[in-house]
């Protein structure tokens, strides 16, 4: 949904889509994150995201996102239309 709480998609990726994400969540390796990153600049209104795959979790802010989470995070649909 959008700003405005409009749908913007219809929820699914495409299969090159998902083959991309697939990809990044196998090449993050979440059994060896930290489960909470710390240690990157304070972004004071940056975003703080939720990751489970694997039965595993990780919370990170902006700023301490690990390399491997920003590839996962590229690897999603934006969360706002354009």
């Amino acid at each position: 949904m959008d700003g405005k709480a409009r749908q913007v998609g219809a929820g699914k990726l495409s299969p090159d889509g998902l083959a991309r994400l697939r990809g990044a969540l196998a090449a993050a390796n979440f059994p060896h994150l930290p489960r909470v990153p710390t240690g990157g600049p304070t972004v004071y209104d940056g975003f703080t995201y939720a990751f489970v795959h694997g039965g595993f979790e990780v919370m990170a802010a902006d700023g301490s996102l690990p390399a491997a989470l920003s590839d996962v995070l590229s690897a999603l649909p934006p969360f706002e239309g354009s």
